[in-house]
């Protein structure tokens, strides 16, 4: 029936079902040109599906269609399939059901009846031919597998028979054997036994072979380093050696003592691997170390490493103590330094050696540091050249270094301590891990707080604090043993000694203050001196005292810190640049880091309080710093003052002063600056500060001394001021002429009033006690040294405020009953390069207690160079009155003449020269202003003393007056070049009147009278007073009174009273 429903198919392929049949665009897996089908399968026919079916019955189909994901992953035949078997379920349900009574839906189809489904047979033979095609793509598609399942079957059907058959036999033998069983038979039993001796002897047979591969399997653990699997097998073996079973074999006698034996020096390579990384010998270890070294010298210069070592409380972070350290084949446990200490820990612990192994180490403990130490001075010595250490000639420490040489020095001194001390930190770092994977181990096994396991970081620090003092002691002090052997030997040569004779003996318990000590000693001097003289010197003696109780305590020091039977190793280190109280200033910081860092690692709870790490530098600063210090301090500063050319002229003074200054004083200063500098790189103590102040006040007592030798009259030094110059008597002796000088000084401007009345002194004294020769300096250098005097001195004074600085550290170790906070005073030291940097301020720590006496001594040098200052003010005016004494006097040089003199008198012209030689030398070491105080006011003086004192010059007359005037003309001349303005027309004006005669003398007395009633000019150089005229009538008499003749002389007497009474009349008239 051709298309019976009127509908085409949706597929175009003629079928009925819409959509049940195949797409004519549909793959087909095997085609038509498919020919490897065993079977030899036909090409499929273009038209397998039903015929359409009408559009009323599509619908059913449509719905009941499989989704469009599942049809894209079913084939097409199975597709069709299920199509077909869905349209059955439709059309044909009863066929559906699998209660189908095919018979009964036969009988319908043939039933044409009304109630018959005859009409509906066509349609079922379409669908059964539809059902055919369906079946046969599935055969098409499936044949392969249908054919493989066929002779599968039959393979599963023929192993079920077998399997069948073996069962039927199995249990035929189990009924049989279980009939065999229940049979009694006595060979079994023979045969059970011998089976357990051959199992036994198997067995031991087996344990052989285990135990003869053992030594090798232990070497090989051994030589991987994995020493926890080393230390199983090892126990393993003698577990096994032990057992009864084994007992009998003498040939196990060999390997169970070779294993004995093993299980020593098992533990003997463990503490060897411990000692080769706690003390830094492997070259695993060298990272960390010099990590830390540079770390530590680059703290205060934000030092950053890319390549940084993992921080060590990030170690101890990581560690889980209630994990035991396991091995790891995959890596080198080397290669962690602290993994690989647990990892020794662990496996002494599991060989039960590990207390064994703790007291070896504390044995073994002071000799690998004294080792350390020493590898690490020979390490920097061969680093830095001899040449290049700022000099290594046995000085005593008495130099005060250079900015180079400081530099060159501090260079070998920080190379070594930073060095030094990153080993240190290492090796505590290591002590630590050691420590805590002890504490842990404790922990996991609930072994308590086993003391003698964990050890004690006390005796580390000790020794730590052994080897530090020691440094210390050598490059800080100077001075040797008073019972070291200090002759030249082979082994001294190479700036070594020998350890075995450095300690051969020490004094426990000897007082080397007691009276027996001293006299033994002084007769072994006197012995010593009558017997070789020169071999001891005087100085030596003198410090016996100190040195002997620095020996007995550094012997005391070295003996008595050791804890438990460690003892510091015999032998010295060597140093590697010269000894210097300087040094301290170098070693102090690096120390002072290394201390704080190493806070970090103490253990915590440990027997050592962090909070006294410090004390020990407490008690060097006291005992063997500050006394070295006063000591060094002392010889420097005996060094400056016993220099032959202490007080001659700096050759480079004007590189630190504006005027000349002494060679010694520049020095001097720089033994103080130094000082200064270096007590600000170590922990402020007013202790050190007063061993500088009381070093001032010897310079101070050195150059007043030095002042007294320059105007003392004779060669010796008496404190007696009756010894001195004049000058010097009035510039030292309180008075009224040193009260004037001094207000003078004082004054802004130039005082005439003040001027006039020191003037009017001088004379007085000068006209009272005659100055002599001795009273006048005739040397030239002595003028020099007093300028130099008041320039040093002034300059030391202003150099010296300038240190001055108020602290609030109130330390002062000198005074033992005041508390001093150990702790704080060296959290102060912070930055290492402070001890050679050049610039910064350079400042002495005082207190408001302590500077009292620092004012003090700054005054006194400002004092004694006023002294100096006021002895050339009054030196030059003293040098004037006495030539001008020597001038007038008619002994040396007679006003009486009987002739014209066309010359000056020798002494004035001798007085010229004094003074212009005085005056070059004060205006080439003196400012202006010192040079206008000594200047100023000469001519004045010059004017009053020839005027007060012309008495001295009778007998005169006009030839006498004439060459008076002449030598003051000279003067005059001469005065111009040392004082500006200077005018000697008063004296002149007063000699002048002389020639004139008596009348014209009374005349200018009523003139100057007259003039001054009027309110005249009182400076006139007219102006003359009352006994000023007298004196000058007197001489105009004194030839004729000196006349032999007696009546000459009486006349001239009368005629003098009767010009003197006119003279009264005129100047005294109302």
């Amino acid at each position: 029936m051709a298309n019976r429903y009127g509908a085409t198919s949706r597929n175009g392929n003629g079928n009925g079902y819409g959509g049940l049949g195949r797409s004519n665009e549909d793959y087909d897996p095997y085609g038509d040109g498919y020919d490897n089908d065993r079977y030899g399968t036909p090409p499929q026919s273009s038209s397998r599906a039903p015929p359409p079916q009408p559009q009323q019955s599509q619908p059913p189909a449509v719905r009941t269609m499989p989704s469009r994901q599942r049809m894209r992953s079913e084939t097409n035949a199975e597709q069709q399939i299920t199509q077909v078997l869905e349209h059955i379920k439709l059309e044909w349900p009863a066929m559906y059901e699998s209660d189908c009574v095919p018979v009964q839906l036969a009988l319908q189809l043939l039933d044409n009846s009304s109630v018959g489904r005859a009409h509906e047979y066509r349609k079922f033979q379409d669908t059964h031919k539809y059902l055919q095609e369906s079946l046969k793509n599935i055969v098409h598609e499936h044949h392969q597998g249908f054919n493989s399942s066929i002779g599968t079957f039959h393979k599963i059907q023929s192993s079920i028979h077998t399997s069948q058959k073996r069962v039927r036999t199995l249990k035929e033998s189990l009924a049989s054997s279980k009939t065999s069983l229940c049979t009694t038979d006595p060979e079994l039993k023979k045969l059970s036994k011998a089976s357990q001796v051959y199992d036994e002897q198997l067995q031991v047979l087996n344990e052989l072979d285990d135990l003869r591969a053992v030594p090798d399997q232990l070497e090989a653990r051994i030589s991987e380093k994995r020493f926890i699997t080393a230390v199983e097998v090892l126990q393993n073996a003698l577990r096994k050696l032990r057992k009864p079973e084994l007992d009998g074999i003498g040939a196990l006698s060999e390997l169970r003592s070779y294993l004995s034996n093993q299980e020593s020096a098992l533990m003997d390579i463990l503490v060897e691997e411990l000692h080769e990384h706690l003390y830094l010998k492997s070259p695993y270890c060298q990272d960390r170390w010099q990590h830390l070294s540079k770390t530590q010298r680059s703290s205060n210069e934000g030092y950053d490493d890319g390549n940084a070592i993992t921080p060590f409380y990030n170690v101890l972070d990581a560690m889980d103590p209630d994990k035991s350290v396991t091995e790891d084949p995959m890596k080198n446990p080397e290669a962690d330094t602290f993994y690989y200490v647990g990892l020794l820990v662990e496996a002494l612990n599991k060989l039960g050696r590990l207390q064994n192994a703790v007291e070896t180490l504390q044995q073994r403990l002071p000799v690998e540091l004294f080792g350390v130490v020493n590898e690490t001075i020979n390490e920097v010595d061969q680093r830095h050249p001899s040449s290049l250490r700022g000099g290594t000639a046995k000085a005593d420490g008495l130099h005060v270094y250079s900015a180079r040489e400081t530099r060159m020095r501090a260079d070998v001194i920080y190379d070594l301590l930073w060095t030094l001390y990153g080993k240190f930190e290492a090796i505590s770092e290591g002590h630590r891990v050691f420590h805590e994977s002890i504490k842990a181990l404790i922990r996991r096994e609930g072994a308590g707080n086993n003391i003698a396991l964990l050890g004690s970081f006390k005796e580390l620090w000790n020794l730590y604090q052994n080897e530090i003092r020691s440094l210390l002691h050598n490059y800080v002090t100077t001075d040797a043993d008073v019972y070291q052997f200090d002759s030249p030997s082979s082994s001294a040569m190479n700036g070594r000694k020998d350890g075995s004779r450095e300690h051969l003996f020490k004094f426990n318990e000897l007082d080397a203050k007691s009276t027996d000590m001293v006299t033994e000693y002084d007769a072994l001097e006197n012995i010593i001196q009558a017997t070789v003289p020169g071999l001891t010197s005087s100085s030596r003696k003198a410090e016996i005292n100190k040195k002997n109780r620095l020996a007995v305590d550094e012997s005391s020091k070295r003996g008595g810190t050791a804890m438990s039977g460690s003892q510091q190793p015999s032998g010295t280190h060597k140093s590697l640049v010269e000894s210097s109280v300087f040094n301290m200033s170098l070693l102090l910081p690096p120390t002072l880091i290394f201390l704080q860092r190493l806070r970090g690692i103490v253990p915590p709870g440990s027997d050592l309080a962090t909070s006294t790490l410090t004390t020990f530098l407490d008690n060097f600063l006291v005992n063997v710093f500050q006394p070295q210090l006063d000591e060094t301090l002392g010889k420097l500063s005996d060094a400056v003052f016993g220099e032959a050319d202490a007080f001659a002229q700096n050759p480079h003074w004007h590189k630190v002063a504006r005027k000349p200054i002494f060679k010694g004083t520049t020095a001097f200063f720089e033994v103080v600056t130094a000082f200064c500098r270096m007590l600000g790189t170590i922990p402020p103590d007013q202790a050190l500060s007063a061993l500088i102040v009381t070093q001032m006040m010897r310079y101070y007592d050195r150059c007043f001394s030095w002042f007294k030798s320059l105007v003392t009259k004779t060669q010796e030094q008496s404190v007696d001021n009756g010894n001195l110059r004049a000058a010097a008597r009035a510039a030292v002796d309180s008075g009224e002429l040193h009260e004037v000088m001094q207000r003078m000084w004082a004054a802004e401007a130039w005082d005439k009033a003040l001027a006039d009345q020191e003037i009017h002194l001088l004379i007085e004294q000068a006209n009272e006690t005659k100055l002599q020769m001795n009273d006048i300096i005739q040397d030239r250098e002595t003028i020099t040294s007093l300028c130099l005097l008041y320039t040093s001195m002034k300059w030391l004074a202003s150099k010296i405020s300038s240190l001055r600085h108020i602290t609030a550290h109130e330390t002062d170790s000198s005074r033992h009953n005041l508390p001093r906070d150990a702790n704080r005073r060296w959290t102060l030291l912070n930055d290492p390069d402070r001890a050679t940097a050049d610039q910064g301020p350079v400042q002495l720590p005082l207190t408001p207690e302590t500077v009292q006496a620092f004012d003090s001594i700054v005054s006194s040098f400002e004092e004694l160079a006023g002294t100096a200052l006021l002895t050339l003010h009054m030196e030059i005016r003293c040098k004037i009155v006495h030539s001008l004494h020597i001038a007038l006097s008619p002994d040396v040089a007679p006003y009486l003449l009987d002739q014209e003199v066309n010359e000056p008198d020798p002494h004035i012209l001798s007085l010229n020269s004094e003074l212009i030689l005085f005056d070059e030398t004060v205006a080439r070491y003196l400012r202006e202003r010192e040079t206008g105080f000594i200047r100023t006011g000469l001519g004045r003086l010059v004017n009053c003393y020839l005027v007060n004192n012309a008495w001295m010059t009778s007998p005169m007359n006009a030839n006498g007056s004439g060459r008076m005037q002449l030598n003051i003309l000279v003067l005059q001349q001469n005065l111009k070049n040392i004082e500006q303005g200077v005018d000697l027309a008063r004296a002149a004006n007063y000699y002048a009147l002389f020639d004139k005669g008596v009348d014209d003398i009374i005349e200018e007395a009523r003139q100057s009278k007259e003039r001054q009633q009027a309110g005249g000019d009182p400076n006139d150089p007219n102006n003359f007073s009352y006994n000023e005229l007298k004196a000058l009538i007197e001489l105009c008499f004194s030839e004729q009174m000196a006349n032999p003749e007696r009546g000459i002389a009486s006349a001239g007497r009368r005629a003098m009273d009767e010009k003197l009474q006119q003279l009264s009349e005129h100047v005294w008239d109302a």
